[in-house]
């Protein structure tokens, strides 16, 4: 016989006045089990709450023995309960102790009873804790019963995450939602970062959980769904979005939910059951992230991102808030957790008060890792739930050396952390040290070491660092960070504040480095099943020669009286460069043509990044006025293996003996040509990787400014002839080097070399 239900909306009510008075957290508890039993007519009801150690605790009970609380538990996984917890599933039973699972826990008094339903706690898709009623009559209970007994569950969440529950805690034990965790990512940008997390696009908080008028929350959500659905027509419709592409494929996929009947009724069912439409919204995305998160399959994870953001819009659209201003508030200490963002976005937070980023998606080529890059910010990338996980202010670690991020770290981590940074500031003092030393091997060899840069606040680290000038200036930031095409005059402007900020140090500029996985927002994208081998760099400027040439222009007038370093990116064919110097000098007498001043010095190079040029080195040495080494894309290419793709990149070295010789016949050729050459991909900035590179001919390097100082040291200490001597015998042997990690990490030991 079915029991007699007051009604989620009248339990609703009731809770939402226990929630009002003036009680402590287990006061208000034991009254919330005493609420739901007499309204669910059940004659138990308890909770149970998920401690850090993985043991649900029984915090509070109507109907088992009271002396039971704080004393009885039961592991993640044992027994009903922890198997409710583990599933993130209810569990409705007529006859409970017939179930396999079931554990019997003689302190509770519990065997009197056979009807069992039990549904999880969760907030954001993770379980809190679990909610229980029992009756001793075996009955399965209806559909109402488990959805007002996950209602209610959800108000239960809220306390434990508002941290109420903190004053009940036992001591000696955590709960659940402030355990350490750690996590296992992909290092971006080098550096340690301590500080408390700023969710990039935060959670809206839902305070207004309990409805007064549920037919007046149904009309609510009607026209909050009607705005979005008209929201998402209007963003499909325009010029933006209106070829195919992935932004696209992300908004259809937001489309097809915000009109799926299912999910809808979902939402509709839980504000007929008392919740108020915004918390109904996060009530029904809660149990589906529960739900998904267990799946394997990587296609629904991923449509699960795509709900979770649909259901954020519609919370967002139905309080009233759209995506703002940044918080003036932001802590100075920083940390920036996002599924994913924008180079732009994350220059709008400003550098100093930014001690690290952690990012769900960003991989090691994306547009914000470029910038982080360059800032000398720490990042980590492909960090997996670390959005839901993370709250709004917890403490968090993020070590940008080995791609970990330790999130509520317990003290030891901590302290052990602020050793490290500390260790890093005193290592650093001491590489501010050797600022205005010589770059000078102990045989008298001298090295360039330069800087890697793209952005204005790059600059001042030239002169901070001791560097000789800068090897690499990424021109296509200003236009990633841009919200349109920038025009020629501020493309002169900027080019003459880098110029400035150099203080006379030369910089080498390469042109527009787009397209393949570098899309500006503001021009059409173009699909391709290959982009890193696509259109891009060189390609796209000689395709696209308006492009090329304004830029061009605008370096020349920015150079006017100075020297000027030019270098093109992604050449395969040396004709591809004389194509690129034609337009030079077309924009050169346009000048001399109306009597504008002209650099006074004139310098033309190309990147060595596409395997095709070591067969053109000749032509290409004759033809060029210097060269760099694109190491990163050259390694790319040269082995066949995406870098960005984190399950293949690790299985290839940039140490290994084939691209060693690849890079000495690059150095022997420009040195018999007489034509300068620089390396100035990610192996420029270690240590052990810069030795050999000097071992086999690379007299200039261009690297991070945060790379500099141990590059230097490295130089310093090393007989770069002697090494040379031992390593290319090596190399020239038939079989090859086996290990050349090995061999220089063991010539470094025995030589006393910093790496």
């Amino acid at each position: 016989m079915r029991s007699t239900l007051a009604g989620p909306r009248v339990l609703l009510r009731r809770l939402r006045e226990v929630m009002a008075e003036p009680i402590n957290a287990q006061e208000r508890l034991d009254k919330i089990v005493v609420l739901i039993a007499a309204n669910v007519v059940a004659e138990v009801c308890s909770v149970y709450i998920l401690r850090a150690d993985g043991v649900l605790e029984l915090y509070a009970t109507e109907g088992l023995n009271r002396d039971a609380v704080h004393k009885t538990s039961l592991k993640v996984g044992e027994g009903l309960v922890g198997l409710i917890a583990a599933d993130a599933r209810p569990l409705n039973l007529p006859n409970a102790q017939a179930h396999p699972a079931f554990a019997y826990r003689p302190e509770t008094g519990e065997e009197a009873y056979n009807s069992f339903l039990g549904v999880p706690i969760l907030r954001a898709g993770r379980t809190l804790g679990v909610l229980v009623v029992q009756n001793q009559s075996h009955r399965t209970y209806f559909e109402d019963e488990v959805e007002a007994l996950q209602t209610t569950a959800m108000v239960i969440a809220e306390m434990v995450a508002a941290g109420e529950l903190e004053a009940i805690v036992q001591q000696g034990t955590k709960l659940d939602l402030s355990r350490p965790m750690l996590f296992q990512g992909v290092a971006l940008a080098d550096g340690v970062g301590l500080g408390h997390v700023v969710l990039h696009e935060p959670r809206v908080v839902v305070t207004n959980l309990i409805a007064e008028d549920s037919s007046a929350e149904l009309d609510r959500l009607e026209r909050s769904i009607n705005r979005l659905r008209l929201s998402l027509d209007d963003l499909l419709a325009s010029g933006d979005f209106a070829q195919h592409g992935e932004h696209r494929e992300v908004l259809e996929a937001y489309r097809m939910f915000a009109h799926d009947r299912g999910w809808i009724r979902k939402i509709e069912e839980a504000i007929n059951n008392g919740l108020t439409a915004e918390a109904a919204v996060e009530k029904v995305q809660s149990d589906t992230r529960a739900r998904m998160m267990r799946q394997t399959d990587p296609y629904l994870r991923e449509r699960l991102h795509d709900l979770d953001d649909l259901a954020h819009r519609l919370i967002r659209e139905l309080m009233g808030r759209q995506h703002g201003p940044l918080d003036e508030s932001l802590p100075q200490d920083a940390i920036i957790v996002a599924r994913n963002m924008g180079a732009a976005e994350l220059l709008d937070y400003g550098r100093d008060r930014i001690r690290a980023v952690v990012l769900e998606e960003g991989g090691p080529t994306s547009h914000v890792t470029i910038v982080a890059r360059a800032l000398g910010i720490a990042s980590v990338g492909l960090v997996e739930n670390i959005v839901s996980l993370a709250e709004s202010g917890d403490a968090i670690i993020v070590d940008g050396e080995n791609g970990q991020v330790h999130l509520r770290p317990a003290a030891d981590i901590e302290n052990a952390y602020a050793e490290k940074v500390r260790f890093r500031a005193r290592r650093q003092a001491q590489y501010r040290r050797l600022r205005n030393k010589p770059s000078v091997t102990r045989d008298g060899v001298e090295m360039a070491l330069q800087l890697n840069a793209g952005l204005l606040v790059d600059l001042p680290a030239v002169s901070e660092s001791g560097a000789s000038g800068v090897g690499l200036f990424r021109t296509e930031l200003q236009f990633m960070v841009a919200s349109s095409f920038p025009r020629m005059s501020e493309q002169k402007s900027y080019y003459e504040q880098v110029l400035e900020a150099a203080g006379g140090r030369p910089v080498t500029f390469r042109t527009l480095d787009i397209g393949g996985d570098k899309v500006l927002p503001y021009l059409r994208a173009i699909q391709e099943e290959n982009p890193a081998m696509g259109w891009r760099a060189i390609r796209f400027g000689l395709d696209r020669p308006g492009i090329l040439r304004t830029q061009i222009r605008a370096l020349l007038h920015a150079a006017a009286g100075r020297e000027l370093k030019i270098m093109f990116p992604m050449v395969s064919e040396v004709s591809e460069f004389h194509a690129a110097k034609d337009v030079v000098k077309r924009e050169l007498a346009h000048l001399r043509r109306h009597n504008h001043p002209t650099p006074e010095r004139l310098q033309l190079g190309v990147m060595i990044e596409v395997p095709s040029l070591l067969y053109q080195l000749d032509e290409l040495f004759m033809a060029v006025d210097f060269v760099s080494v694109g190491s990163n894309d050259l390694f790319q290419f040269f082995n066949a293996v995406d870098r960005g793709n984190t399950r293949v990149a690790a299985r290839f070295d940039p140490m290994s003996t084939a691209f060693l010789r690849a890079l000495r016949t690059i150095a022997e050729r420009a040195r018999a040509h007489g034509t300068p050459v620089t390396l100035c991909g990610e192996i420029a900035g270690r240590p052990l990787e810069a030795m050999a590179l000097a071992a086999i001919g690379y007299r200039g390097l261009s690297m991070s400014a945060s790379a500099l100082g141990p590059v230097k040291a490295m130089v310093r200490a090393l007989d770069v002839g002697r090494l040379s001597a031992r390593l290319l015998p090596r190399l020239d042997q038939e079989s090859g080097l086996s290990d050349p990690r090995a061999f220089l990490r063991s010539f470094a030991e025995d030589n006393d070399i910093p790496l």
